[in-house]
């Protein structure tokens, strides 16, 4: 979907185009910068969406994140690789920004679990009073719910879960980008794998086939409570592209129960992104852009 090189490998794919496309667009070439705009945008809108729940949080995530970049360009000076260089703003800014709206209700497990319990099992509705196909509403509950759960870590545990649990990155990657050592960001990462794993080993039907919740059963529930809009879904399409499709795993280190309960995730589709190339040449047309990058 993104047609663009994977930047979360340990070696960094496409870096040397990359590379190109910032000394052209550093001596003026606007069509460079958008294109490098382009190589990214979707993988940063993707990294957000999972922080932030709601896309259109996401959307202003990754547009924030993308007028850092255009601010700063003028100050890589290669002695680090482009991704490391780009990913460590999208780090620090996803890890620093305002709360977003999923976020503002700062709900933990405990409290996500009784709001489970408390929604009713209930039959899928009537398929002639619905517009869209069931399983499409199922798929959205099911997506939103354990996109939910992401929600009741804390911010770098969740960042540090979509990295090398989600999209599969390296202890080297993901200590590169959260300026950890490798030992400390495999420990991060194992917390952040126990505490979501409890919950769901404990509530979840799609990987403890013991546990009474299912997203079949809830996704009437999930309608009536305004969580699922079948008029907009926000989550399912028909046809999509699975992180798994676009982000291979790239380490030995999800083995047998790890891997169970991340390929929940690896499923989620991965989002096509807005584009932003024309809220940058908006910018671009500001005089302040203009002489940061000293483009023409």
């Amino acid at each position: 979907m993104t047609g663009n090189p994977n930047p979360f490998t340990d070696v960094a794919a496409g870096e040397g185009r990359d590379r190109e496309l910032v000394r052209l667009a550093k001596g003026g070439s606007r069509a460079d910068l958008e294109e490098l705009v382009v190589r990214h945008q979707t993988w940063i809108y993707n990294l957000a969406l999972r922080m932030v729940h709601h896309p259109e949080d996401a959307k202003d995530a990754t547009q924030e994140v993308l007028i850092k970049l255009f601010t700063r360009l003028s100050t890589f000076d290669g002695r680090s690789s482009l991704r490391t260089w780009l990913y460590r703003i999208v780090v620090n800014h996803l890890l620093n920004m305002k709360r977003s709206r999923a976020e503002s209700r700062g709900i933990t497990f405990e409290e996500y679990g009784r709001a489970l319990d408390d929604t009713l099992d209930a039959e899928l509705p009537d398929p002639h009073a619905v517009p869209v196909d069931a399983s499409l509403l199922v798929a959205e509950a099911r997506i939103g719910c354990t996109s939910g759960m992401l929600l009741c870590l804390d911010r770098e545990q969740r960042l540090i879960f979509i990295l090398g649990g989600i999209f599969g990155v390296s202890d080297v990657v993901g200590a590169e980008l959260l300026e950890l050592s490798r030992d400390n960001f495999r420990q991060k990462l194992s917390r952040a794998r126990r505490d979501l794993q409890n919950f769901m080993q404990d509530k979840c039907g799609l990987v403890n086939t013991a546990n009474p919740c299912r997203c079949a059963k809830k996704t009437r529930g999930f309608i009536t409570a305004g969580h699922v809009d079948p008029n907009n879904l926000r989550f399912a399409r028909e046809r999509v592209t699975h992180v798994r499709d676009v982000a291979a795993r790239v380490t030995a280190e999800m083995t047998g129960l790890d891997a169970a309960y991340a390929e929940v995730y690896r499923d989620h589709p991965f989002q096509k992104s807005p584009n932003f190339v024309a809220a940058l040449r908006e910018l671009l047309n500001q005089p302040e852009f203009r002489s940061t990058l000293d483009l023409d």
